[in-house]
């Protein structure tokens, strides 16, 4: 594809997230022309070359072998052969292998091209119902509690939608940490786009969670979309005192009930509200 005299080029290419069909015919070209697909899953991948014909020879590139394998494939980039890279699914290096490649290459000041196609990230958004002007976009956030926690804490004040990808064994948990922190914000679950059990569900981040724990399993990669912080919901903390001791002279809900049931009213987290609640019950008592 390129003058022999010359460095390859590395290029980017996404495939589909699910669909076989969904895949661009510059992608199909450019992976039947290249001398050589580096592939997150050779097993994986063989099901999507197979079924466009495509006999180009793979060679495995994943998280655990991309920076020992870089140097080879910069060997071959500098060859004069050209290389795709791709992942098991959607676009490369995004939530998956290809960062570390991609920049130890562009170092090289070896040509590094995309080929645009599937993003979970940018399909599931268009179709959440939530704002699209802007969004940001974290991926997989830690698995550990404690930091998935600080992680949640640090974007409570973004105010663009927030995009979080997830495996369906934790899903759930997610769900509850983001509505425990963020406030029950308005969100929407992408289950397994573009696949034969595709599922949409939209709603508060508690109805969301209230229909995942109604299910016996959930199965398939997800895809979360949530509300950013809303400026026009914003409360001061004088006014959410004010809500408080409004509620407090009209319910008999305990603390946690309390929070809980503000946080459902409102953009705040039933976290800062119970903190609320406690440092007035204490200014009370003395």
């Amino acid at each position: 594809m390129n003058d022999p005299n010359e460095f390859g080029t590395l290029y980017i290419v996404a495939t589909p997230v699910g669909n076989l069909e969904d895949i661009t015919f510059r992608a199909v070209k450019v992976l039947k022309q290249v001398d050589l697909i580096a592939a997150e899953d050779t097993r994986h991948s063989k099901k999507l070359l197979s079924h466009y014909g495509i006999e180009t020879k793979l060679v495995s590139c994943h998280e655990h072998n991309e920076t020992k394998k870089a140097p080879h494939l910069i060997a071959h980039l500098k060859s004069g052969l050209d290389i795709a890279l791709i992942s098991d699914a959607g676009t490369p290096s995004i939530s998956d292998p290809g960062y570390k490649l991609v920049t130890a290459v562009a170092k090289e000041e070896i040509k590094v091209i995309p080929i645009p196609g599937c993003s979970a990230a940018i399909a599931g958004l268009s179709v959440s119902g939530l704002p699209t002007d802007s969004f940001f976009f974290l991926g997989f956030l830690p698995k550990k509690k404690l930091k998935q926690k600080h992680a949640i804490e640090a974007i409570k004040n973004e105010h663009p939608t927030l995009i979080f990808y997830e495996s369906p064994k934790r899903i759930q948990n997610l769900v509850a940490n983001l509505q425990t922190i963020l406030g029950d914000r308005k969100a929407c679950l992408a289950r397994e786009i573009t696949k034969l059990h595709e599922e949409y569900i939209r709603g508060k981040l508690s109805e969301i969670l209230q229909k995942l724990n109604n299910k016996e399993t959930v199965k398939g990669e997800c895809s979360l979309f949530v509300q950013g912080r809303s400026e026009e919901n914003t409360i001061t903390e004088e006014e959410l005192k004010e809500i408080i001791l409004a509620k407090l002279s009209t319910t008999d809900l305990g603390t946690s009930g309390l929070a809980k049931l503000i946080s459902s009213q409102t953009s705040l987290s039933k976290k800062q509200i119970y903190e609320t609640i406690l440092k007035l019950q204490s200014l009370k008592k003395t």
